[in-house]
């Protein structure tokens, strides 16, 4: 038995047991990739996939009940180096991140140069998706931390701890009608409105406020990230609707800001990390330093009861503490 059966084997099951894809993935060929996941049969004495011909069209029972457990062995085995390569290079390694675009842009930033500074010798690598792919980089081992607020606390095999919290706010046009007086749901529902895709940056709580109101939104643009919004909200097209600190005054001159955190309540950015993973130390540093209640005890503590203390500040007040 050696660990490049047990990939092929994981590989197949991710690639929707086609061969083909299973050998683009590993940087092998579809022959290799069928005699390694044969020859850890034999050795098993047990078939793993079920067959039509030579394809594979799925698990059995057997398969399916021993799969967990390869997984598991491949990500011991993935532990085992990067402990190793903790004791060889303390302070050099490869730190890889993945967020929302909001996260990557006005969250993280402040943490990425504090942390450069204190280890110019670890590579950081910024990865960017939605929320449900950052899960999925921290599964597959392709992510040291994540950073989202939505989905990442839907994973049991990832522990999501609370960071900050922050709220939405209106942004429009100066002399736009919405920013005089108060901001009500049903004023809102009169115009048209630029906010994030379904999924992305508390977007489920803007949905929310809109049903328990009984109202729909008239939703004219959708997008993943804060500064397209923005874009189309300057050019008219709709009042936006975007993360609190994603407003900012001295950019952003051709727009003005309301707080909407009323409408729809507070939303909590989370950080996960694998809850199997071997953490260098510069990890549990970068953590602290992007979420300073995320001591590394504090993290320790989650990884081993999975839950966490929620104890968090506002974003504003960690970004202002560093201004």
């Amino acid at each position: 038995m050696n660990f490049q059966q047990l990939r092929s084997v994981r590989e197949a099951v991710r690639n929707g047991f086609n061969l083909t894809e299973t050998a683009h993935a590993l940087h092998t060929s579809q022959p290799g990739v069928s005699r390694q996941i044969r020859e850890l049969e034999d050795e098993l004495g047990l078939a793993l996939f079920a067959r039509a011909g030579k394809r594979l069209t799925g698990l059995t029972a057997p398969g399916d009940h021993l799969l967990p457990i390869i997984e598991r062995m491949l990500i011991e085995s993935h532990n085992l180096r990067q402990a190793g390569q903790e004791f060889l290079a303390q302070e050099k390694g490869l730190l890889s991140i993945a967020a929302t675009h909001s996260q990557a842009r006005y969250a993280l930033p402040v943490a990425v140069q504090e942390f450069r500074g204190q280890f110019p010798d670890v590579r950081l690598h910024l990865r960017q998706g939605s929320p449900k792919q950052i899960a999925q980089m921290l599964l597959d081992g392709d992510a040291d931390v994540g950073i989202a607020t939505e989905a990442l606390g839907d994973y049991p095999q990832l522990v999501a701890m609370p960071c900050f919290r922050w709220t939405h706010s209106l942004i429009a046009p100066p002399g736009h009608p919405l920013l005089d007086g108060p901001l009500t749901i049903e004023r809102l529902a009169a115009h048209p409105l630029v906010t994030y895709d379904s999924g992305f940056t508390g977007r489920t709580r803007i949905d929310q406020a809109f049903a328990e109101a009984g109202l729909k939104p008239n939703l004219v643009i959708t997008a993943m990230d804060a500064d397209v919004i923005k874009t189309y909200v300057e050019l008219g097209l709709g009042v936006g609707i975007v993360a609190g600190v994603a407003f900012e005054a001295e950019r952003d001159i051709k727009l003005r800001a309301v707080d909407a955190g009323h409408l729809f309540g507070i939303n909590v950015t989370k950080l996960a990390v694998r809850r199997d993973a071997y953490l260098r130390s510069y990890v549990y540093t970068f953590i602290e330093s992007f979420a300073p209640t995320l001591t590394r005890r504090a993290v320790e503590a989650a990884l081993g009861s999975g839950e966490v203390e929620e104890n968090y500040v506002s974003l504003d007040a960690i970004l202002e503490s560093v201004a």
